[in-house]
């Protein structure tokens, strides 16, 4: 009696929705982004932002949602340089 003890590919984790198999990164991406927008649209006012010089009125949406893609950006930046080292 012989096992087979090659190695399968490890798959990633996923949960099947309607049909399609999603993996539970993507759900919890799309969660994060939801509540994220949520977030931003609930938070309307003005603020005052004071950059190094110049203070700026501008509506807290605004803010919010500048840095949001500043931080997706980063992210982003972050994981291509931890991809091309590995």
């Amino acid at each position: 009696m012989s096992r087979n003890t090659a190695k399968k590919p490890h798959q990633p984790a996923s949960v099947t929705v309607k049909g399609r198999n999603m993996r539970f990164r993507t759900i919890g991406f799309l969660l994060v982004a939801a509540l994220a927008i949520w977030f931003i649209a609930a938070n309307t006012g003005s603020v005052t932002i004071r950059l190094w010089v110049p203070t700026v009125t501008l509506p807290l949406w605004c803010v919010l949602t500048v840095t949001l893609l500043v931080g997706v950006l980063l992210g982003l930046v972050i994981a291509r340089r931890r991809a091309a080292r590995d």
